[in-house]
């Protein structure tokens, strides 16, 4: 199993360790409610060296990244962050993620630890015609995210590094003390305000230490999920996979299909939509305390099985049971009544909004 160069620090710090896409990473630390409240409340930083970083440079690197990339990275100017998806040919999604924009020559992108090796394997059968390498340099960073009302204070007063004039998605190559190389982006995967920072091993290790010294909570894997699905922001594997498309996941914004002509899954999602998306992810909140996990099947109020739950909590934050769930589109109105089968039993429940929590961003 791989390592972060963090993992020894978790170790010290009796973290609860558990595999994750291959890595021994920390699910928790006091536990999962309190690391949640301090992000929602103060501030949290985060070791995600597990994911995976992939450099894309050449004289075509931006029509590349275009014609593999649902976004436009066209209009951006150098500095900015997107986010979008890399499709298949059926509009379903090899993976979503982050795309830097250094320059039409050089991007920096930022895809899930569950998908590097089947990821890069994409990218590089898709480079014929184009004057574009593609290199994984995911060995070669390490990461942690900083988050929280508290995480402009905390980058400049505890790290030194100067944010406050950074708006959201956005970033900066930066010298460390160090003098490495890093970039620093606002960006995050809480629902609040933070930031993202890219540095070699030895540095972000530094950092860690300098942030725990300070008495910055460190959180896990556990509440990171906790606090994205609040937000309403999707997991790949969960309400995004190769058989799931950006418009049954509520994501069309970030498919460019008037803005491009022409993009790897394009023609799929235009024909999806012009046919009617038939399924949807939703919001559910279900009635009662009862907790609805991932692959359970959501019933219409006939008894019929006509979906499943992709990702569901007892919110943290709200104090709720709450779901995310794909169902059919005629049942995707918000107030449909639905029901959920929790192991033996079956709760009602009702479609809501999927961002059950309001993010608050620095925009």
């Amino acid at each position: 199993m791989k390592t972060t160069p963090l993992h020894s620090r978790h170790i010290a710090a009796g973290a609860v360790m558990a595999p994750f896409a291959g890595y021994d990473m920390p699910i928790s630390y006091r536990g999962i409610e309190e690391e949640h409240r301090a992000v929602r409340s103060a501030t949290g930083m985060f070791d995600v060296s597990h994911m995976g970083e992939v450099h894309i440079t050449g004289p075509q690197a931006q029509a590349y990244v275009n014609h593999i990339f649902s976004g436009d990275v066209a209009p951006l100017a150098p500095g900015q962050v997107v986010y979008g998806m890399m499709l298949n040919e059926r509009g379903g999604v090899v993976d979503d993620l982050l795309v830097y924009k250094r320059s039409a020559e050089d991007f920096f992108l930022v895809i899930n630890a569950s998908n590097i090796d089947k990821d890069v394997a994409w990218m590089q059968a898709h480079t014929d015609g184009f004057q574009a390498m593609v290199d994984d340099c995911s060995e070669r960073w390490a990461e942690l995210a900083i988050q929280g009302p508290g995480a402009e204070d905390v980058m400049l007063d505890v790290l030194g590094i100067d944010c406050r004039d950074m708006t959201f998605y956005t970033f900066r190559d930066i010298i460390l003390p160090s003098g490495a190389s890093a970039i620093v982006s606002r960006t995050g995967y809480t629902g609040e305000d933070g930031f993202e920072l890219y540095a070699p091993a030895d540095d972000i290790a530094a950092a860690w230490d300098t942030l725990a010294s300070a008495g910055v909570e460190p959180c896990g894997l556990g509440c990171r999920d906790t606090l994205r699905f609040e937000a309403g922001l999707p997991l790949y594997g969960d309400e995004l996979t190769d058989d799931i498309t950006p418009l049954e996941a509520g994501l069309g914004m970030f498919a460019k299909t008037a803005a491009k002509p022409s993009f790897i899954g394009r023609d799929a999602l235009v024909a999806q939509k012009e046919a009617g998306v038939p399924r949807k992810v939703v919001g559910l909140e279900i009635d009662g305390p009862a907790i609805a996990r991932h692959g359970y099947a959501v019933l219409d109020m006939d008894g019929n099985a006509v979906g499943e739950v992709t990702t569901g909590y007892r919110s943290i934050t709200m104090g709720r049971s709450l779901a995310m769930a794909l169902v059919p589109a005629g049942l995707a109105a918000e107030g449909t009544r639905l029901q959920v089968q929790v192991r033996r039993k079956v709760f009602p429940a009702t479609v809501v909004k999927k961002r059950f929590y309001t993010p608050k961003y620095k925009k």
